[in-house]
């Protein structure tokens, strides 16, 4: 089995189905499957693929996680574990097959706290077995020698970052093999999104909330409102802790400016995702100075397909600004000389119950062509929040 345990997945899954559980337990969503390369696959692959998805469904949280967990989530209580402990996945919920172009169509419906937690091990599920047939072997000591090499230039210059790898990694051995020794050999590795490699070697999990949250909002609320309610709703859930918002979902621009003085203060910082990142750091700084918040009080978390030398000039540029740290995903568990996978699963559409009627979940970039969503929808958005750019 490549997943092996159900805590084989990002942090920011169980918080965002908590807050699914507590606000929206209800709501019902679907998770679409993208290759942004349109990789051609096989029938093989697709029988591969579809015996380890159908493995997901032994997996179970046993009691030692149940108690790792409770214990080093003091911001989800026992009871969203225990309930957990009873989730089991539900290959019968997965639409999977290969269109006549033979690219790969994945597709996940159920309630929405409970289909989010498809997203992160079908991709790893994808982009393992892809290596496989694509007859991709990993150097490992050539992965550890370049990773060496990054280690020691975080440790000079004293870089923070946490490793944010699982959806698109090499393999599962890969990043375990990456995560031991940043364990070992890293000075300002704060931790990792993976919450099984977090109990493993004793690291400290990562993570806060996704574009999902935010989609979700805007196909429910409006795209004028969906910023501000999802922070708002994200604070009713979680009461401070968290407190890394996500500012990418329809542009920063429109976050920024509906970013609010309370909101300000009360997140720790925001997470930059897309976009440039050095105008970025510029226009949250002069919002914070609008709002009357010192930005060196405050953090920006960057997490753009990032590697360790882009890194180390966001910090430069940082300095004396406002703090900085940088999750790392790809750069770390698949820099093996071949290609990564570009891969990706999106929430594309949801409903509050079962009776409403479906609506598209969509969300715009801040690099320019990676709007996800219909063109019609992307347009209709992009009309609501006054931005003449095209998709």
């Amino acid at each position: 089995m490549i997943v092996r345990t159900l805590l084989d997945t990002d942090l920011y899954k169980f918080t965002t189905s908590y807050a699914y559980i507590k606000l929206f337990p209800y709501a019902m969503g679907t998770f679409s499957f993208n290759d942004r390369n349109d990789t051609e696959y096989t029938e093989d692959f697709l029988n591969v693929l579809k015996t380890e998805i159908n493995n997901l469904s032994q997996l179970k949280l046993t009691e030692e996680e149940l108690e790792y967990m409770t214990r080093n989530c003091r911001f989800l209580p026992r009871v969203y574990w225990e309930w957990l402990s009873s989730f089991r996945f539900d290959p019968n919920k997965i639409d999977i097959h290969l269109n006549e172009a033979h690219h790969l169509h994945i597709e996940v419906t159920d309630f929405l706290y409970k289909v989010t937690m498809y997203e992160v091990p079908i991709l790893a599920i994808v982009s393992e077995i892809k290596n496989r047939f694509f007859g991709n072997v990993a150097d490992m000591n050539g992965i550890l020698c370049k990773l060496a090499e990054k280690v020691e230039l975080s440790n000079q210059h004293q870089l923070r970052f946490s490793e944010f790898g699982t959806r698109r990694r090499f393999s599962i051995d890969v990043q375990e093999t990456v995560i031991k020794r940043l364990n070992e050999t890293a000075q300002y590795c704060t931790g990792t999104s993976n919450c099984y490699f977090a109990m493993k070697y004793g690291m400290k999990m990562m993570g806060t909330h996704p574009h999902e949250w935010f989609m979700f909002h805007g196909a429910q609320f409006g795209y004028k409102h969906a910023n501000y309610m999802a922070l708002e709703n994200w604070v009713n859930v979680y009461d401070g802790d968290l407190g890394i918002a996500l500012s990418d979902t329809y542009t920063s621009g429109i976050f920024l400016s509906n970013l609010s003085r309370k909101q300000a203060k009360l997140f720790d910082g925001v997470r930059c995702d897309s976009g440039d990142e050095f105008e970025f750091i510029d226009k949250l700084v002069a919002r914070y100075k609008e709002l009357g918040i010192d930005a060196t009080t405050k953090t920006i978390v960057f997490s753009n397909a990032l590697d360790f030398t882009k890194a180390l000039e966001i910090q430069e540029y940082c300095k004396n600004k406002i703090r900085c740290s940088f999750g790392i995903g790809t750069n770390l568990t698949n820099d093996t000389g071949f290609e990564p996978s570009n891969i990706v699963m999106k929430l594309t559409q949801c409903k509050m119950n079962v009776n409403q009627e479906w609506r598209e979940c969509i969300k715009l970039s801040d690099d320019e062509g990676k709007h996800t969503g219909s063109p019609e929808e992307v347009q209709a958005c992009l009309y609501e929040l006054r931005l003449n750019r095209k998709q």
